[in-house]
């Protein structure tokens, strides 16, 4: 009897550790799944074994093995930490916090990029946010957006009064309102070209204002109703207390960037904008002997305007009218004169010649910038307090002498001399896009309607040919020009494009999901030359597009296939791919739709 209740006993620890073996055991592939599909990790903690990310151990960079018999290649990515569906690397200010970097909040530098060191970078997919739906399409989404695919409506409550947006039911509507336009964009609008004596009250005025810069621009609803006067705007506004403006811009299909007037120069070549824009927009311009409102005199071209609506405009308390009277003595030394004032908004303009900077007394501040400074040098370079004089070739013409829209987008601009380019080599790029973007679209004409494309993204734009070439879709372009690059940009705003200078060994300004279509022209051939990764550049890559939008990638076959073969890991799949020519490939890829609840759904 005691051995059979010793048996017994025995049997029962028995069952009972491989119990809590099982539990265990169950525990840890739980976690281990788990953590795989949904962690925050850090490149040098999640992705280094695979080839990606951090520095490799003897020393080579991730791109001396692209195409190597070397390299592995992983068979899936981690995904992000749901909190992270709204990374924006370099815009991070939780990364700002825990590097505990000593930045000037009064001059805006916490807005301004700061990007992550390697081994400080996530390397995983930035997932989708809960319920996450393929955005509405265009021109209908410029009034409405899914809440669900920005899931923040504290503006609706905080901006009640001026009708910046609404929620209604699973969406997001934009009345088109504005702290300083509470009856609609378009009428505020029609009211500046009124002030200008515009015929019709046309802001385009007959196709000689095209670009303009709007500063501080809300959810971008200024910008929104410039569209269909055929006027594009780089709406800009910083990452800041005023959830995802920008992020709400670019999901309503409206050209957006984040930026901030700081210390750095804003990424755009001088000479840029026909007209800049301020409504409310809460910026000292006084502060800095002025700098801020001289980075806008460097943007703006011969004739160009103001237009700023703000209380120092128009009322009547002490303070006000102090910074009135002061910003009208800066502005009166900077040679601009106004050309209207009415109600509540005051418009300047800007002298066409230099003529009168040079009439002014000896000492006269601001400064004329010293002859050697260039006036297009933007990455990493500082504000200055000084005046960028025009060109001779300006000074002489008048004017930026540039065709009225639409015949700007063909005209070989006079600055094409200054990158020393020449009509024929001007016009020839523009037959070869033609080509190329005829081909593009004609391999995906299966996979899209008229609507399915509206935010385009061109990494590597030149002279913006492929733009231009798309002038006839409902869609318009970021021109992206490599900071190392031949200064190309300012030709590119000549042609009435927009765009913005990149180093895509980094992250780029913007919030995920914001584009449906990513074109990288030799992109990957030179960050493999700057010893860069091409994998973490596939990685940012995905964090910008949308789920079911499209990459063309024209570069060299063994790049292609080197890409290839991250495919099934990013959960992109190849629509096309056809050869160039001998060692020129086009891949077309495609995003999938994927959700993650602790763990991948692919749903097509």
């Amino acid at each position: 009897m005691a051995r059979g209740r010793a048996d017994v006993n025995s049997r029962k620890k028995l069952v009972t550790a491989v119990l809590v073996l099982v539990i265990v055991g169950g525990f840890f592939y739980f976690y281990s799944q788990n953590s795989d599909s949904s962690s925050v990790v850090y490149g040098d903690k999640s992705l280094s074994h695979f080839g990606l990310g951090g520095d490799k151990d003897d020393g080579e960079s991730s791109s001396t093995v692209v195409g190597g018999e070397g390299s592995v290649v992983p068979k899936s990515i981690p995904v992000c930490d749901d909190r992270l569906s709204e990374l924006i690397p370099c815009l991070d200010r939780n990364l700002i916090y825990q590097t505990r970097l000593k930045l000037d909040l009064s001059l805006m530098e916490h807005y301004e990029r700061h990007c992550p060191t390697p081994d400080r970078r996530y390397n995983c997919l930035i997932p989708p946010p809960p319920g996450y739906k393929v955005p509405i399409k265009w021109p209908k989404s410029r009034d409405q957006v899914w809440k669900a695919n920005i899931p923040h409506t504290h503006l609706a409550t905080e901006k009640s009064d001026q009708n910046w947006m609404v929620v209604k039911g699973e969406t997001i509507v934009f009345p088109g309102g504005g702290t300083h336009f509470h009856y609609g964009a378009g009428k505020y609008i029609a009211s500046i070209a009124n002030m200008l004596n515009f015929p019709n009250n046309d802001i385009n005025n007959g196709g000689r204002v095209r670009s303009v810069l709007d500063v501080g621009c809300g959810v971008a609803s200024f910008g929104g109703y410039l569209i269909s006067s055929n006027v594009i705007a780089m709406s800009l506004a910083p990452n800041d207390v005023h959830q995802n403006q920008i992020q709400f811009a670019l999901e309503r299909g409206i050209p957006a960037y984040l930026g901030v007037l700081g210390t750095q120069r804003l990424p755009y070549p001088s000479r840029s904008f026909e007209l800049a824009h301020c409504s409310r927009c809460r910026i000292d311009w006084l502060q800095r002997d002025g700098i801020l409102l001289l980075e806008l005199d460097r943007l703006l071209r011969p004739g160009g305007y103001f237009a700023y609506s703000s209380p120092e405009a128009y009322a009547q308390d002490e303070e006000d009218r102090r910074i009135w009277r002061e910003m009208s003595t800066l502005v009166e030394r900077m040679c601009w004169k106004i050309a209207s004032k009415k109600d509540q908004t005051v418009i300047w303009v800007k002298p066409l010649t230099n003529s009168c900077y040079l009439k002014r007394l000896p000492g006269t501040k601001p400064p004329l910038c010293r002859s050697d400074d260039d006036p297009d040098a933007v990455w990493g370079v500082k504000m200055k307090v000084c005046i960028s004089r025009y060109s001779d070739q300006m000074h002489k013409a008048k004017g930026s002498d540039l065709a009225p829209w639409p015949a700007r987008l063909t005209t070989p601009p006079p600055r094409l001399a200054e990158i020393h380019y020449s009509t024929e080599m001007f016009e020839k790029d523009m037959e070869v896009w033609k080509q190329r973007v005829r081909n593009y679209w004609s391999k995906l004409a299966s996979k899209i309607k008229p609507d399915t494309i509206r935010n385009v993204m061109d990494m590597k734009a030149n002279l913006g040919s492929f733009a231009a070439a798309l002038k006839d879709k409902d869609v318009w372009v970021m021109n992206v020009v490599p900071e190392n690059e031949q200064k190309t940009l300012k030709i590119i705003y000549d042609r009435g494009l927009i765009g913005t200078v990149h180093n895509w060994c980094e992250a780029f300004s913007t919030y995920p999901r914001t584009y449906d279509l990513l074109h990288a022209w030799t992109v990957f051939s030179d960050i493999i030359k700057k010893e860069c990764s091409p994998e973490d550049l596939l990685i940012e890559m995905d964090r910008i597009l949308r789920p079911k939008g499209f990459i063309i990638v024209h570069d060299k076959r063994s790049v292609v296939e080197y890409i290839k073969k991250y495919l099934p890991a990013l959960h992109w799949e190849a629509v096309t791919i056809y050869d160039v020519d001998d060692d020129d490939t086009v891949i077309i890829i495609q995003k999938k739709m994927w959700l993650t609840s602790q763990s991948i759904k692919v749903s097509e």
